[in-house]
């Protein structure tokens, strides 16, 4: 089993601290996209909304989440020995597996893929966050 990322958060309460501190990158990352794109001062005003710094702080805070990928046979034995309810998007009929684990909300979210690992992992982070951090955060 691999596992990779920054934020694994154990109570809703480091889950915000970890999604606060993305939160000034988020607004230079949105700052320096803007500057790159030519906006003018108006053009930046009237398209950099608290919604776009807000988009960005959540792919921000997604893409740091640990991931755990293993195939098929590990993701099992951690499933069944696991804890939490776990929700699995995919087909079953593939060999690898790329998961995440909140325990302040006794769940995982779970990803099959067959070849792109990077691809799988991507998603799942943004699916963890809309399942497991959007509504709590």
């Amino acid at each position: 089993m691999e596992t990779e990322g920054v934020f694994d958060p154990e109570t809703l309460d480091a889950a915000r601290e970890a999604y606060e501190s993305v939160g000034p990158a988020a607004q230079t990352v949105v700052r320096e996209v803007a500057t790159a794109m030519e906006f003018d001062r108006e053009e930046y005003h009237d398209r950099v909304t608290s919604d776009v710094v807000e988009t960005a702080r959540e792919a921000l805070f997604a893409s740091l989440l640990v991931v755990h990928v293993a195939d098929r046979d590990e993701f099992d034995a951690w499933r069944s020995a696991a804890d939490v309810e776990v929700t699995t998007f995919g087909s079953p009929d593939v060999d690898r597996v790329v998961w995440h684990v909140a325990p302040f909300a006794d769940a995982a979210v779970a990803a099959t893929f067959q070849a792109e690992r990077d691809a799988a992992i991507a998603t799942l982070r943004r699916q963890a966050f809309g399942h497991l951090y959007s509504d709590r955060l």
